[in-house]
């Protein structure tokens, strides 16, 4: 199975539908008067659609067990045609897209199994998604043209050159991922003064985003939230809160990262952790919904 472990939960909702095509008026009228041999195929045919919905996982391989929150099955008559729509919602790391689906297509089956006794010439004439919402794909436009940006790594041991900065080179690649391009990274020792120095420099020069790395844990050289803390003008404790609890699901020590953010003038600064594994989870957990933090502070509403 495909691995989902580092995708976020998020309400997420489909809807499928089938169709299914009489072959004459007669079917029709023994369908409005619930005179089909085998009894009410519209009750009969929701009670199967839901089994469905929640066995998909059982029939289709490579689907994961999902928690379904919301089922619902509508039908529609026109003419000689039965319209069959299924929506399933779900709080969860991926979608339902063909839960949905393949309730749609056990309703359409178990139709045609109750009708075919009264109609030798059914058609099951198509299945098909109708609506997909939910997860990252929502905000992928959430803009970031011409959005800069910067990545500073602090550490000693980097700095010095005894070590390679892989967290920092991850956090770029994780940007690259959001069409985000990284015009400034460096690298500092963990010292108030240099981190506070090229903070105030960056913001200086219009730099909207920055991203430190490292520093951010409990030994006594981890200073990046002492240095950073005094600059910033309006923290964001919701931010680092999100990454830390996503952190924590997969690494119990994730709790101990004292991670900030918040802005200094226009500029939005956040302390991430200098490990690969913690800078590359906190990227997942807050990219792309971050980006909207930027059309938040121009004043544009939330659903445009």
């Amino acid at each position: 199975m495909v691995d989902i472990t580092h995708k976020t939960l998020s309400l997420r909702k489909a809807i499928a539908s089938a169709r299914i095509k009489l072959s004459s008026e007669n079917t029709l009228k023994l369908i409005q008067n619930n005179q089909i041999p085998k009894g009410n195929i519209f009750e009969f045919g929701r009670a199967a659609g839901l089994l469905a919905i929640k066995k998909t996982s059982d029939i289709i391989p490579d689907c994961h067990p999902i928690p379904i929150e919301m089922a619902q099955i509508r039908y529609e008559m026109q003419d000689l045609s039965i319209y069959i729509e299924v929506e399933v919602h779900t709080i969860y790391k991926t979608g339902v897209e063909v839960e949905a689906m393949h309730g749609a297509s056990v309703v359409a089956l178990t139709l045609y199994d109750m009708l075919k006794p009264v109609d030798k010439g059914l058609e099951i004439q198509s299945i098909k998604l109708e609506l997909k919402k939910g997860g990252k794909t929502d905000f992928r436009d959430q803009k970031a043209e011409g959005l800069e940006v910067a990545v500073i790594v602090c550490s000693d041991s980097i700095s010095q050159g005894k070590n390679e900065d892989l967290a920092g080179k991850a956090v770029i690649q994780k940007l690259f991922q959001y069409g985000i391009h990284t015009p400034y990274y460096q690298i500092v020792p963990d010292e108030v003064d240099s981190i506070q120095n090229i903070a105030k420099k960056l913001s200086q020069n219009g730099t909207r985003l920055i991203l430190f790395i490292g520093g951010t844990g409990l030994s006594p050289r981890d200073i990046t939230p002492e240095a950073i803390s005094p600059l910033l003008e309006k923290t964001i404790p919701g931010i680092m809160e999100v990454s830390r609890a996503y952190g924590q699901e997969r690494m119990p020590y994730a709790m101990l990262s004292r991670g900030v953010a918040g802005f200094m003038g226009e500029t939005l600064v956040l302390t991430l952790p200098g490990s690969t594994k913690g800078a590359t989870e906190s990227m997942d957990a807050l990219f792309p919904y971050l980006l909207h933090v930027f059309k938040v502070a121009e004043g544009k509403r939330h659903d445009e």
